[in-house]
């Protein structure tokens, strides 16, 4: 089962997705944060048969929830509403690790997200 991993952002929203087996996060696309957004992150979810999704949760320094904290959480219940099983992964500074990687491109937020979501993949494979 594929698992969809999202890097929430006031402008673009970064999406990346899990191999079949759930070991590996691979990038797939940046979409603009518009008011067709949500549809086309729920699209790309149905393309990749994906029935969960990791979306980044974003927190300042102190661990406190930041600016963009709110309006990603109203984002991960609009897919819960769609049917999704939505998991939040704490992330930090991964758009700024993903240009360190790979420098600044139109595909760094959907790099971010496979950051997001190999952290999920990591994490609960050790929790196993």
């Amino acid at each position: 089962m594929r698992i969809l991993g999202i890097d929430y952002g006031t402008k673009r929203i970064g999406v990346a997705v899990s191999d079949e087996s759930g070991k590996f996060a691979l990038p797939v696309v940046v979409v603009k944060n518009s008011d067709v957004a949500l549809k086309e992150v729920i699209e790309i979810a149905r393309q990749h048969e994906a029935k969960e999704i990791v979306v980044g949760e974003s927190r300042n320094y102190k661990q406190q929830p930041n600016a963009i904290f709110a309006e990603a959480d109203a984002f991960k219940k609009k897919l819960e509403k769609a049917g999704f099983a939505v998991y939040l992964e704490l992330e930090f500074m991964t758009s700024v690790q993903a240009e360190r990687f790979q420098g600044k491109n139109e595909m760094s937020d959907a790099s971010a997200a496979a950051l997001i979501l190999q952290s999920y993949l990591d994490r609960t494979r050790n929790d196993q």
